[in-house]
């Protein structure tokens, strides 16, 4: 098993100095879903959850929340994000939210994808929970990384 990178010997919480790797453009990918009622999925698609557009607001709190990524992670860098994309879109068992970040640098870009997508589902857990309450996020998962 290979060593945790944010201990130090004595096991002590670290931050990670990337000050000697490779500049580079970084890509990754992640994926998460919302398992809602028949009749929450109803509403929102219809745009009829008293809170508002369900799909906008959750699109929104995902590039919101990869931009302040170190904020909210305590080890984690802060880096400068060359781009975010975030979808949030509705299936047929609730919502699934993906996105995608870009940045050039040391460091980075799979905390900020994980994160906008799980506080992308969050937004809709908080949005539809006045009428569905068996919501259920899951499978919130990296699907793809590239360092160029």
């Amino acid at each position: 098993m290979n060593k945790l990178t944010h201990t130090d010997r004595a096991g002590r919480a670290l931050m990670v100095d990337v000050g000697a790797k490779e500049i580079r453009l970084r890509i990754a990918k992640a994926r998460g879903h919302i398992t809602l009622a028949e009749d929450t999925l109803k509403l929102i698609q219809d745009n009829l959850l008293k809170k508002g557009d369900v799909l906008t607001v959750a699109q929104l709190a995902g590039i919101n929340a990869a931009k302040h990524t170190s904020d909210l992670i305590p080890l984690c860098h802060n880096i400068v994000l060359d781009g975010i994309k975030v979808e949030v879109l509705s299936d047929n068992s609730g919502v699934t939210a993906q996105s995608e970040i870009r940045c050039t640098g040391r460091t980075g870009a799979e905390m900020e994808s994980l994160t906008a997508v799980s506080v992308a589902l969050l937004t809709v857990y908080d949005m539809c929970k006045a009428v569905d309450k068996h919501m259920i996020i899951d499978n919130v998962s990296l699907v793809g990384k590239i360092k160029k």
